[in-house]
């Protein structure tokens, strides 16, 4: 795989803000973001967190009898320290959620995953290593496990969980405590290597994951065995690779989308600030597709769609001679915009700032082509039992037009065949999360279970977690699980079931 040769190449180590610097101090951000939050209370979702937290949930409705097991959740919870203040949303250390369900009750636990960073930083009060989107150089990084935050998703697989972050390993948790119980080492040659928090599980149990070497243009591939073993990994080259976050698996293929930014490695810059968008104008580069074969781990071909940035993606299908797969595309450099909030300031909730559509690949012809399936939106999930295989639901979340700013209140189901949604949208004043789809046991469709999420009721500072009945959205939620407490605000989960 050639890992030590891009682990310490300049470009690599540039691209993942590891070029020794001197410290950007971010008081002003702080500044900017408590101002803020005095004019608008809402701004507490991304405010910060400090220390463990348990309860017990109030049930408003009922949780059904048939629904029992774990929901796992990550994201950032601490974005402050010594009076400075991160700049970008994705750079906050990892917070775990566990949110057990039994018997029609609900029980809450969050705990910080004690990573290296995390440690070395509470120790001398103050930030000291870069992160996603804020340059901090006051000590120097020794691998990518360095900076992990280990702060965006939560995988239970094979008896055991990890808190994932994309620029380096897996970290993992005890499934009971949160309790960290450190790095994971898949093997020798996958040590402190990118791995994707978005990587997809086969029906078989199996697992595909890849890590991104944006500015060094290659991708590592990474084939895992239900039972934890590493079955096959490989390197394959992507020119001009920018920040891939999410892939989309089908039953023979692997897919990328690779929007269009310039990774430009400067000293004294955060791994975003090197990404230079490059979708605009005369010269406006297209989005490309890359999909590599399963069987083989090479690039099979290379498609052009129109300049987006992209985050996630829905499933992705084999369908005679193409592959069709779900993605949410969004307008202009998305990846910058999103860290807006850390200052305190929101993005204008304009109806042209992407949509959810389905891409069909035609390997004969060489063409892309995209059907709209949905407005702008995010986290797009599907059920799990289909997975690379043909699937007709996609559940989504969307800010409805009431709100001048992008505030994330509906839920959806979409089919992906109709386009006609199954829509619920939550009083003036929530925030919802990433909500999945959790299958009935022996599921006969789709639609035959549940989707499950979380969301934020502003006005109380509570979090709560939400149940509906995934054959009917638009009823309203089964049961709200309400916390006494508010929770960070979380990237994405899975559901374990009991």
């Amino acid at each position: 795989m050639q890992r030590r040769t891009f682990l310490t190449s300049a470009a690599s180590l540039a691209a993942l803000g590891l070029v020794p610097g001197s410290a950007l101090a971010d008081a002003a951000t702080y500044q900017r973001f408590h101002a803020a939050w005095k004019r608008d209370p809402t701004l507490a979702v991304y405010a910060d967190t400090v220390g463990r937290q348990s309860g017990a949930a109030r049930i408003l409705g009922s949780i059904p009898q048939d629904l029992n097991g774990v929901f796992f959740r990550n994201g950032p919870g601490r974005f402050e320290l010594g009076g400075e203040r991160h700049h970008h949303w994705f750079d906050g250390d990892g917070f775990a959620q566990r949110w057990q369900i039994a018997g029609g009750k609900v029980s809450h636990i969050g705990k910080f995953v004690e990573t290296e960073r995390f440690g070395e930083e509470n120790a001398a009060g103050q930030f000291l290593y870069p992160s996603f989107g804020t340059w901090v150089g006051r000590r120097g990084v020794k691998t990518n496990d360095t900076m992990n935050a280990a702060n965006t998703n939560l995988l239970p697989f094979n008896g055991r969980v990890y808190a994932l972050w994309e620029g380096g390993s897996a970290t993992e948790v005890d499934p009971a405590t949160l309790a960290t119980v450190g790095i994971k080492t898949w093997n020798e040659d996958m040590k402190s290597m990118p791995f994707s928090a978005h990587p997809k599980i086969d029906p078989d149990g199996g697992m595909w994951n890849f890590g991104a070497f944006s500015g060094g243009d290659r991708l590592a591939l990474y084939r895992i065995g239900a039972d934890g073993q590493v079955l096959k990994t490989a390197m394959v080259k992507v020119p001009q690779l920018a920040m891939v976050h999410d892939f989309v698996v089908s039953a023979q293929h692997l897919i990328f989308l690779v929007p269009p930014y310039d990774v430009l490695p400067a000293e004294g810059k955060s791994f975003a600030e090197q990404h230079h968008w490059a979708g605009s104008g005369a010269a406006a580069r297209p989005m490309r597709v890359v999909v590599v074969s399963k069987a083989s781990m090479e690039v099979r071909q290379v498609f052009e769609l129109p300049p987006h940035m992209v985050f996630h993606f829905g499933n992705a299908f084999d369908d005679g001679a193409t592959t069709r797969f779900d993605v949410v595309l969004h307008e202009g450099d998305a990846l910058h915009d999103v860290g807006l909030v850390m200052q305190g300031e929101r993005q204008k909730n304009t109806p042209t700032r992407g949509f959810a559509a389905q891409v069909t690949l035609d390997y004969a012809s060489g063409r892309a082509t995209m059907a709209r399936l949905f407005g702008a939106s995010e986290f797009p999930r599907v059920m799990p039992q289909v997975v690379s295989a043909r699937h007709r639901q996609l559940a989504l979340l969307s800010s409805s037009a009431r709100n001048a700013d992008i505030v994330l209140d509906t839920v959806n189901l979409v089919g992906t065949d109709t386009g006609k949604a199954d829509s619920y949208r939550f009083d003036a004043g929530w925030q919802v999360e990433e909500h999945v789809l959790v299958p009935r046991a022996n599921a006969r469709s789709e639609t035959d279970g549940y989707l499950v999420g979380v969301a934020q009721d502003t006005k109380r500072g509570q979090t709560v977690m939400t149940v509906f009945d995934a054959a009917r959205v638009k009823a309203g939620p089964l049961a709200l699980a309400r916390l006494p407490y508010r929770a960070p605000h979380c990237f994405h989960g899975n559901f374990l079931a009991s």
